[in-house]
């Protein structure tokens, strides 16, 4: 590990002043975005909301709009364009639709800072033209970093794009580092809830339901990322990702289970002394960090009691019970398009489960078929990365 080399967390942001910051948010009627937005609301002082973008869901756009008063939004849905036209633009809000205009969202309007909560491969190419625009990115689609592995790394470092983590273990370590050098890390330590299976034997996984899948013990998510969260390829994404914001071998990046979620992850450092950061399970503290960084600002979310944890537990992963785990580390160490079909057989795989068209105990099968089909490309275009991505989706549709 280089401290001297990039990393994706730089300091390309002027920490002299914290002045007002336009901020736009992609997947703005997700959970990210909706949250997000709830922090603008408490400190009117610190951002504002400059543009929006959402998939298809017009009604809560339109909501959010006329809430927030940006100067653009984007409705991907081109069926939905008119309904949310209509009502917008004699307000003075410019509407735009799309996948193209999600792509080229940094060139609605000028904005400090892009909040990235789409979900899945669809926030890959977001990604992409926000760092081409050389804006800073807090990063909540993990996918982003999994499919475009080491080019999204470049390309950010070529565009002077900062990238700061929203997912909570991310950072969780982000903060352990501040004050802190890269080359000064001996191991990160992300933590895992163990999602709803965790006390299950291996043969009950067998008959795992969609709907029982869906039923996390802590968090409350989309359906994609908690059935990921439930086969645990949700922590496998997440060592890829920390492995090219922090610059650590993947060898030294560890999962333990920590069931009351409260230690987000923690950082080892060379004197084999430990940070964590911990509280409650909220997805607005890290947000608002993003947003505020390098400041902290009063925070609206619930004091910690520790009145009411009198104990906090840690476990090893069971990696025969949860193989993404694995499958994931295995994709990361082989590099180059690997990654982008690990992300590509799990989309497709997750939402044959949710279909009830595989069983749960299936998606780490396909996966694995994927990868070892997999003629790798080891230094990859974005347009390779499609590509890989799109074929490799058609091959498990057509099988299942």
């Amino acid at each position: 590990m280089n401290g001297a080399n990039y990393s994706a967390i730089n300091t390309f942001i002027n920490i002299n002043k914290m002045e007002q910051k336009k901020i736009g948010i992609l997947g703005s009627t997700g959970s990210i975005g909706t949250q997000t937005i709830e922090i603008v609301k408490e400190h009117p002082e610190l951002f504002v909301i400059e543009a929006l973008a959402a998939g298809s869901n017009a009604e809560l756009l339109i909501k959010q709009a006329l809430d927030c008063n940006p100067n653009a939004v984007v409705i991907a849905d081109k069926n939905k364009y008119k309904y949310v036209a209509d009502i917008l633009q004699p307000k003075g809000i410019k509407v735009y639709t799309g996948t193209e205009s999600v792509n080229k969202f940094c060139d609605v309007a000028e904005m400090d800072t892009i909040v990235h909560g789409i979900t899945g491969f669809a926030g890959f190419s977001p990604t992409y033209y926000a760092i081409l625009a050389g804006k800073t990115i807090a990063l909540a689609n993990k996918e982003s970093l999994v499919v475009g592995n080491d080019i999204i790394i470049e390309l950010a470092r070529k565009h002077k794009s900062a990238i700061l983590p929203v997912d909570s273990e991310h950072s969780a370590i982000f903060q352990c580092l501040q004050g802190e050098g890269l080359n000064e890390i001996q191991r990160l330590i992300l933590t895992a809830s163990g999602g709803p299976f965790r006390n299950y034997d291996i043969s009950d996984l067998e008959s795992v339901t969609p709907e029982m899948a869906l039923n996390h013990p802590t968090w409350k998510m989309g359906a994609k990322i908690t059935i990921d969260s439930a086969s645990l390829m949700n922590k496998g994404f997440e060592i890829i990702e920390a492995k090219l914001l922090f610059d650590v071998d993947v060898n030294n990046i560890d999962v333990v289970i920590h069931p009351q979620s409260i230690i987000h992850s923690m950082v080892e450092f060379v004197d084999n002394s430990i940070k964590a950061q911990m509280g409650y399970p909220s997805m607005k503290i890290p947000i608002q960090y993003a947003l505020s960084y390098p400041y902290r600002v009063q925070s609206q979310s619930k004091t910690f009691d520790f009145n009411q944890f009198n104990q906090l537990t840690f476990e090893q992963v069971d990696h025969k019970k949860f193989p993404c785990l694995n499958l994931a580390k295995e994709a990361c160490k082989i590099g180059g398009s690997m990654t982008a079909v690990l992300n590509a057989a799990n989309e497709a795989a997750v939402y044959s489960f949710l279909d009830n068209k595989i069983k749960f105990t299936d998606i780490p099968k396909i996966i694995t078929k994927a990868m070892e089909n997999h003629n790798v490309i080891n230094n990859p275009t974005y347009d390779d990365l499609l590509a890989v991505d799109k074929e490799t989706r058609e091959q498990i549709i057509y099988a299942y």
